[in-house]
């Protein structure tokens, strides 16, 4: 079972799933924001998933070179960006190819017929063309010469053929605009500004849009437009955001929460990148940032600035977190705040840049040389990428060590509506500033409810001190090297962390508070198991959720609700890496689990069959 959905008939439709699809260089990326920004300027919730190729540029018309955007619009709270296509364009045979799998029969399919030539059907692999040989007779199909008509378009303006072409992906969404009743204004608008100054190009691509809406309006395979209403959502300012813009906002929230000025030093990587350069863009919020030569260097600098008193972050991915390892060790051994950011990403190795997984959560609890204890938190959707970003930093600043925030590329790169945050409404964050006198202050002296040391600016009058690697003395902070020592720092240490869990939410569940079956999740698969659990509970069934966002430490009441159901399932995107945690954490109950590591999200019907079959023993 998928989101509740109405067939593509005519008239008006609770939600609908859309995916573009062609060529990396033909602009599905920008068609589908734009798209979905218009959607949401229309009043709709929306959710997207963009799913581009890893290689730079894959050969033209290629399989490999596919590049799609994915969005649900819906009348209602969307969770998801969709199981199943409602309407498919095609920019050319592999792009048909590769996703006709997920479009029902009876479902609608645009082609841009013009791309059909021998050239592309063989690059796609296909023998004979498949607009001529009855596979899409179970369709909706609509043929369109776009390349011919965009041309046709703009023909007077002025421009090559290749120039021209460029244009055609603003003709197919023009098409789309028409189908789901949305105007052409907001892109309009953004034509003028990403072209500003090039007059040829702002005409050129609001021909092709224009073009393509009249022609959607006069072909007879289109008898009328769908119209979606505007979801009910509460009152406020809202604004489309990505995972790794609302990261990046967040922590700039926790800057001003915090009094601390922001530090961020990275070195490039995917799908992390777009955290620097948004930071990179607010200088004059007073963000500091630096483009480090590589990844150790990044977070070196950062546990610099964090040793000077700023809120110090690192991004990165899995490989990038696996060379930071080190480092890490030295921010837990000298107790300084920093946060560092794994948008996980398919492995191992280079693996799969640009496809999203869970593969970093061993990783991140255990990942380090020595009994090195860190907190970890995950968020579960673009927008709450910004509540736990600044989550993160206050986590790491009120208790003095590294945080570990794991994203992934599913909700770094989709999409969704967020409600503008007021700062006077958030949390104050209280960093662990020093409040000793001069006369009683240590470097290592810990607060008794937390067992943080406070944070104390260095070549501060009379309270200069070192830190450094080798083991430190309880309290002086002096270098020691005694066995009773170490084993009572690396003791304070866990003990630490172990503390954390008072200062964190209790866990809430979704669905049943009790019952049969209780799904376990953590991270960016929320959506889906949300959306699974919640279609099974509304049916009657006793089954509930409980999404990990404090992975270490877990909320004190885990356990309490662990006791309260009979049966239990965890769903990653990974081998079972939240099973292995459970087993060592809570050994005395029994979890199945359901794991998929294809660099894809759960669909909501795959998790939904594997419930029902718990459900009924089966």
């Amino acid at each position: 079972m998928t989101e509740k959905k109405l067939k593509l008939t005519g008239g008006t439709v609770d939600s609908v799933v859309i995916r573009f699809v062609g060529d990396s260089g033909d602009g599905m990326q920008l068609t589908g924001t734009q798209f979905s920004d218009t959607s949401a300027m229309m009043g709709n919730d929306i959710a997207t998933f963009p799913n581009y190729p890893s290689e730079i540029r894959a050969p033209q018309g290629s399989i490999y070179g596919v590049s799609g955007f994915q969005v649900q619009i819906g009348h209602a709270t969307v969770h998801t960006p969709g199981d199943e296509v409602d309407v498919l364009v095609a920019m050319n045979p592999a792009a048909l190819k590769t996703n006709l799998s997920s479009v029902p029969v009876g479902k609608t399919i645009i082609v841009d017929t013009d791309s059909f030539n021998k050239k592309n059907l063989q690059k796609a692999e296909y023998d004979e063309n498949p607009l001529l040989t009855g596979e899409l007779n179970n369709f909706v199909v609509i043929e369109a010469p776009i390349t011919t008509l965009t041309r046709e378009s703009i023909a007077d303006i002025g421009l090559d053929n290749k120039a021209m072409t460029r244009s055609k992906n603003m003709f197919a969404l023009g098409m789309v605009f028409w189908m789901f009743s949305r105007p052409l204004k907001y892109t309009e608008t953004f034509i003028d500004k990403k072209f500003a100054g090039k007059t040829q190009l702002i005409e050129a691509n609001k021909r092709a849009l224009r073009a393509g809406f009249n022609f959607a309006e006069t072909i007879e395979l289109i008898s009328s437009a769908y119209t979606i209403l505007p979801a009910k959502m509460d009152p406020g300012i809202y604004r489309i955001i990505s995972g790794n813009t609302a990261t990046a906002w967040g922590f700039l929230a926790a800057s001003e929460k915090s009094g601390r000025p922001i530090f961020l030093g990275s070195y490039p990587i995917t799908p992390a990148t777009e955290i620097l350069q948004e930071l990179t863009a607010k200088k004059y919020f007073g963000a500091k940032t630096f483009q480090a030569e590589d990844e150790i260097a990044g977070i070196s600098t950062a546990i610099g600035a964090s040793f000077s008193g700023h809120l110090a972050i690192t991004t990165t991915s899995g490989p990038g977190l696996a060379l930071k390892g080190e480092a890490i060790g030295l921010a837990v051994m000298t107790e300084l705040p920093i946060v560092i950011v794994d948008v996980q990403r398919a492995g191992p190795s280079t693996g799969l840049p640009t496809k999203p997984e869970q593969s970093d959560l061993l990783q991140a609890m255990y990942g380090r040389h020595g009994e090195s204890p860190v907190i970890v938190v995950a968020a579960k959707s673009p927008a709450d990428c910004f509540n736990m970003a600044f989550e993160a930093s206050r986590l790491a600043m009120e208790h003095m060590t590294p945080v570990i925030l794991l994203t992934d590329g599913y909700i770094a790169n989709g999409s969704e509506p967020w409600k503008i945050k007021k700062t006077e409404d958030l949390p104050i964050i209280y960093p662990n500033d020093l409040k000793s006198s001069r006369e009683e202050w240590m470097p290592y002296k810990r607060d008794p409810e937390t067992l943080a040391r406070e944070w104390v600016l260095p070549g501060t009058p009379g309270f200069e001190h070192r830190v450094g690697g080798l083991e430190k003395k309880d309290g002086t902070g002096d270098v020691n090297q005694s066995p009773e020592n170490h084993q009572l720092m690396v003791k304070l240490r866990a003990e630490k962390i172990c503390r954390v869990k008072n200062n964190i939410p209790l866990m809430q569940v979704d669905g049943a508070q009790e019952g049969d079956l209780l799904v376990i999740g953590w991270g960016g698969t929320y959506g889906s198991l949300f959306t699974a659990v919640n279609h099974l509970f509304e049916s009657g069934q006793k089954i509930g959720l409980m999404h990990f966002s404090y992975l270490n430490p877990m909320p004190k009441n885990t356990e309490e609700i662990l006791k309260k159901f009979k049966k239990f399932i965890i769903c990653e995107l990974n081998m079972g890496q939240l099973h292995t945690v459970m087993n060592s954490k809570f050994p005395e109950y029994d979890y199945f689990k359901f794991n998929k590591v294809q660099g894809l999200p759960f669909t909501v019907l795959e998790l939904t069959q594997k419930f029902e079959q718990i459900l009924n023993n089966q």
